[in-house]
């Protein structure tokens, strides 16, 4: 099977790192970013130590790895959200840019607070231009248990895009990690999903859990997480 070249941008944060994680255990070649190659590196090398000769990722600064790469991640801050992409546009042209971004504003992160338009994911799509495909993915996924493969993730994925083959490639990313993805539409869309990353971290802070997570009902399941 030929497997896209995946890049982690951010890859040194808990979110990014353990979808690198998954990812490359599943047999992808994944490239972990960062602003510097340095950090970048000792992220790559605890990676590998983890993965335990399963697999090797690599660690580069964010403009090599997004170069490097065919499907580049973006799993940020919101604050780094933006100037990270638009800093890198050349490299992303032609590309599919998955983003995990949430605008969360701290300190008060449990209280949804959406950029004007409505999304930060489509905001940035517009930025970027049409030669970027914009996905927006994982957001609700908490990074708690990404790293220990013996925990099934109990969130479901939502995938917004403009582009259906770039939000397929979303959902199959999705499934590798051991998730269960769904086609969720427009990039608007995300700003829903976007929103509920906040409603997420409310509940944990209510009933002291560390990862709550959404379902979806009424539609069949795969076989796997029957």
């Amino acid at each position: 099977m030929n497997r896209p070249v995946i890049a982690v941008l951010g890859g040194t944060g808990k979110e990014g790192s353990g979808l690198a994680f998954r990812w490359a255990n599943a047999g992808y070649t994944v490239i972990v970013g960062s602003r510097t190659a340095d950090r970048a590196a000792a992220a790559a090398a605890e990676l590998n130590k983890l993965l335990a000769g399963r697999a090797t990722v690599t660690g580069l600064c964010n403009i090599d790895a997004a170069n490097a790469a065919a499907i580049v991640v973006l799993a940020l801050p919101y604050a780094a959200q933006c100037p990270t992409a638009m800093g890198l546009k050349d490299a992303l042209e032609g590309k599919i840019l998955i983003d995990v971004t949430v605008p969360l504003n701290p300190p008060k992160v449990d209280r949804v607070c959406l950029p004007e338009g409505g999304s930060a994911v489509l905001r940035l799509q517009n930025d970027l231009g049409a030669g970027v495909r914009v996905v927006s993915a994982f957001q609700n996924v908490s990074a708690v248990h990404l790293k220990d493969l013996s925990h099934r993730i109990d969130c479901d994925v939502l995938v917004c895009g403009d582009d259906a083959d770039a939000r397929e490639q979303a959902v199959q990313l999705a499934e590798a990690a051991g998730m269960v993805a769904w086609h969720a539409g427009a990039l608007a869309n995300s700003a829903a999903s976007e929103a509920l990353t906040s409603v997420l971290i409310a509940i944990n802070k209510r009933y002291k859990v560390p990862g709550s997570g959404i379902r979806i009902t009424g539609v069949p399941r795969p076989d796997r997480d029957t």
